[in-house]
């Protein structure tokens, strides 16, 4: 290939949209080409990587047993329906394009494909004798992103391999995914890529147990805790740890302690001498369902923050059986109740005094809203939606309190009330008392609920691991380890999803025995084009992109320096023509640009090997250069393919191990 066949368009100023080194890099090197917000144009060379990525991916996939498909990306809304997703991927969480056809029947363009592959299985899947079944395609998947950002980090149409396997039972669908754990670690290390295996969330896929692969750089979106034995790694939203001990409180009968204006926890330890493990901090929000909206009372230990991921994974369990799944969790503001077009008689409680023991009966009395602006940010209040802390975004659904009343909803009548372990274990604390600029000092959790309406226990929260774990933290499985903290970029999931969607689409077969039970299943995702630019990420240096050999668009670049001197052009391409008879990759810089102008762009591009024909090729000496290290050497132009093809060979072989 030529330089000057490639529609190439190397940019020198960083622009501005891109806001990490990797798009940057891509934007400057003519590989993608921005369309719309979140939305690329994967030009020629960056096509040829992401070809090399999905043949690396078939070739381990296949070799594993895998088969190739290829799914529809227009899904029926009856499919979603009967899984109980289509609710939160339109009206929820909002990220899937859905769209109505020219009969009225709504359409969702496909974020990923479960339901379809679990309906094919109904279909075609009816004997034990069938099983195991283990099927992918890479495809283009689409999600609406709120805020499209980082290139192809996260767009709003993606490239993705997506596989999802069938089993009689779940010993076999263990099996399939410690396989694919393994052809997973193959597929990265053959990229060239340093990716760490994690414990993760399930999320909105769902299943029993599920495992992300991450590409330690420091744009990371994912904050990676593991231990330093290197025996445990957890995405943040999964990860336990052991927190520090609470200072104990001292013993003093129950009383109350007048806080005029101290509503932040920082602000009551300056004035008190409290620690604040002391303190229990409690937030009021909100999940919204169906049509019921859910009120929340959630408390954490002073010095916890909460695990938004841990939260709504426990309210979907307490309430999805009920009322279905989880759209949105939101403070519970009066914003919120007002947009949700709900009853505003929380009472008049300042934020930062509320208590664990506030009363159901608040929910319906006419006694105008809790005081509980500034949700986000208020690091450290103790009273009604105190510091978020975790994942940033605001929980299940990144999007604002509902600017539309909602008529339709219904509150429900009484709190579900949630505490994190760290607090529900202290025996005496500081908490708000409910009134304002009022604190109770040496509350106990059975204080409270003896003397709540409804008799002892009432107020009882759930006890839950809800806090977020923290780098510095003791390990679960060795104390004397503390987590390290690392970023890291996703670019693999899989999933034992267990039969929660044959069950939901019907998908059955016979077993051994003769009777009829749901399938086991799998689902096993990589990102393709994020893949890509992860690569970027954890490869390149001040001057642009270092590919590994296995996915660079080409493996070496010759550069005549001075394209119009006869010499260096007749000898560039004879050399282009004999390493590419060898069977290397070759592209050709046959432009009539500087010398100079050439080698930052091949610097830019980041092709693995460069060979510079300049003034020397009139005595047959050239230049080779190693973009990784910068080695350069010079050699006779007659030994080139001698000592270079065997290299790159040893390379490629490398890799591929």
């Amino acid at each position: 290939m030529r330089v000057s066949r490639l529609m190439l368009v190397t940019l020198r100023d960083d622009p501005a949209e891109a806001e990490i080194v990797s798009h940057r890099l891509l934007l400057r090197a003519g590989y993608i080409r921005r369309i719309s917000s979140g939305i690329y144009a994967y030009l020629p060379l960056l096509w040829r990587v992401l070809q090399k990525i999905s043949a690396i991916v078939r070739q381990e996939l296949n070799a594993s047993g895998a088969l190739e498909t290829l799914l529809p990306q227009l899904q029926p809304a009856e499919l979603w329906q009967s899984s109980g997703r289509w609710a939160g991927y339109t009206a929820g969480e909002g990220i899937m394009f859905h769209l109505v056809d020219r009969q009225g029947r709504e359409l969702g363009l496909g974020p990923t494909h479960e339901e379809v592959i679990t309906s094919l299985a109904a279909d075609l899947l009816r004997s034990y004798r069938q099983l195991p079944v283990n099927l992918y395609q890479i495809q283009t998947k689409f999600r609406d992103e709120i805020r499209p950002r980082f290139g192809l980090m996260r767009g709003r149409e993606f490239i993705m391999k997506d596989g999802y396997s069938f089993h009689a039972n779940e010993e076999c669908l263990r099996a399939t995914y410690a396989s694919m754990d393994q052809v997973y670690r193959r597929i990265f290390a053959r990229c060239g890529l340093r990716a760490v295996a994690v414990e993760a969330d399930s999320g909105a896929i769902g299943g029993s147990a599920s495992q992300e692969f991450m590409v330690t750089a420091a744009a990371g979106e994912d904050l990676i805790l593991t231990s330093g034995d290197g025996s445990y790694a957890a995405n943040q939203e999964r990860a336990v740890s052991l927190p520090a001990a609470a200072v104990p409180l001292a013993a003093s009968p129950p009383s109350e302690l007048a806080t005029p204006g101290q509503s932040s926890i920082d602000d009551l330890c300056a004035a008190h001498g409290f620690d604040p493990s002391q303190l229990v901090k409690v937030l009021l929000m909100a999940a919204r369902f169906g049509r019921q909206v859910q009120p929340l009372l959630v408390c954490l230990r002073g010095d916890q923050q909460l695990n938004e991921v841990k939260l709504t994974n426990a309210v979907s369990a307490a309430c999805a059986p009920r009322y279905g799944p989880v759209l949105e969790i939101q403070p519970l503001t009066a914003a919120t109740l007002k947009a949700w077009g709900l009853p505003q008689g929380l009472g008049a409680i300042p934020f930062g005094f509320v208590g664990p023991h506030l009363a159901d009966h608040l929910l319906l009395a006419d006694q105008g809203p809790v005081v509980v602006d500034g949700f986000a940010g208020q690091a450290g209040a103790t009273g009604a939606v105190a510091d978020a802390g975790g994942a940033g975004a605001p929980l299940a659904n990144p999007q604002p309190a509902l600017a539309k009343p909602q008529p339709d909803l219904q509150l429900l009548p009484s709190f579900l009330r949630l505490a994190d372990s760290t607090a529900a274990e202290l025996e005496r604390f500081v908490c708000g008392a409910n009134r304002a600029d009022t604190h109770l000092m040496g509350a106990s959790w059975q204080q409270l609920c003896a003397s709540a309406e409804g008799g002892p226990g009432a107020l009882m929260p759930q006890v839950l691991d809800l806090r977020a774990a923290q780098p510095g933290d003791r390990c679960v499985h060795d104390p004397s380890q503390q987590l390290q903290a690392a970023r890291g970029i996703e670019v693999g999931h899989i999933f034992q999803l267990g039969r929660k969607y044959s069950q939901a689409l019907n998908a059955n077969f016979t077993n051994e025995a003769g009777s009829d039970e749901p399938l086991w299943m799998g689902c096993y995702g990589i990102g393709v084009s994020r893949l890509a630019q992860a690569a970027v990420e954890q490869h390149h240096d001040a001057q642009g992109i270092i590919w590994p050999l296995s996915i660079a668009p080409f493996e070496l670049i010759v550069v005549p320096a001075n394209i119009a001197d006869a010499v260096q052009a007749e000898l560039a391409e004879r050399l282009y023509a004999e390493l590419q008879a060898a069977g290397i990759e070759v592209l050709l810089d046959d432009r009539g640009e500087r010398a100079g102008v050439k080698f930052k762009d091949a610097d830019l591009l980041g092709i693995p090997w460069r060979l510079v024909v300049g003034r020397a090729a009139a005595e047959g000496i050239v230049e080779l250069v190693e973009r990784a290290t910068g080695h350069t050497s010079q050699l006779p132009a007659a030994e080139i393919s001698a000592t270079l093809v065997p290299r790159i060979q040893q390379q490629r072989s490398g890799l591929a191990q």
